[in-house]
């Protein structure tokens, strides 16, 4: 044991062009890994925006249509709560899908101009959770998960919606 764990650190030492040497063995990124990124690029933006358009419409447009967010309404504080998580959670994946476009020269040109919806909806998960929402709020969710999933369809990558578990909408 002794000696195989000598043998290793010696190994891991000895270095014959000057360049820091991993002893962990972990493989460095290749022309193959960015290759493979951007194979699964339109995968990973369609599984992001999925998940974006499935929180929105099961935690904030379709609450928000059945009157739950009215002062008065029962459970009113728990369904709000929840919004606010599924709008944080929205932006997130949004920002993520378009990271993901940013792979494939088809949908990246698809989805440039969605950036600045997209943006528009970083502070509405806190405006939904203090109950400050309003048609206009939940209009713009809608509106701007519509476009993604338009851009996508545009560059063959087909968004469904997919509602994302509790756990992955609270952060865990």
């Amino acid at each position: 044991m002794l000696l195989s764990c000598t043998l290793l650190l010696t190994t891991a030492a000895c270095g014959g062009d000057g360049e820091a040497q991993s002893v962990s063995g972990a493989p460095t990124p290749t022309a193959s890994a960015s290759f493979e990124q951007q194979k699964l690029a339109k995968t990973r933006f369609v599984a992001n925006a999925g998940l974006a358009a499935g929180a929105t419409y099961q935690w904030i447009v379709k609450p928000y249509r059945a009157g739950k967010f009215k002062k008065g309404a029962d459970g009113r504080t728990f369904a709000l709560v929840k919004a606010g998580l599924a709008g944080a959670f929205t932006y997130n994946r949004l920002k993520a899908a378009t990271n993901n476009a940013k792979g494939d020269p088809l949908l990246s040109k698809a989805v440039a101009p969605l950036t600045a919806g997209i943006e528009s909806l970083k502070d509405l998960g806190t405006k939904l959770r203090k109950g400050e929402v309003g048609d206009a709020d939940v209009g713009a969710f809608e509106g701007v998960i519509n476009s993604v999933k338009d851009a996508g369809k545009s560059a063959g990558a087909e968004v469904v919606d997919k509602v994302p578990s509790a756990s992955q909408l609270s952060g865990g």
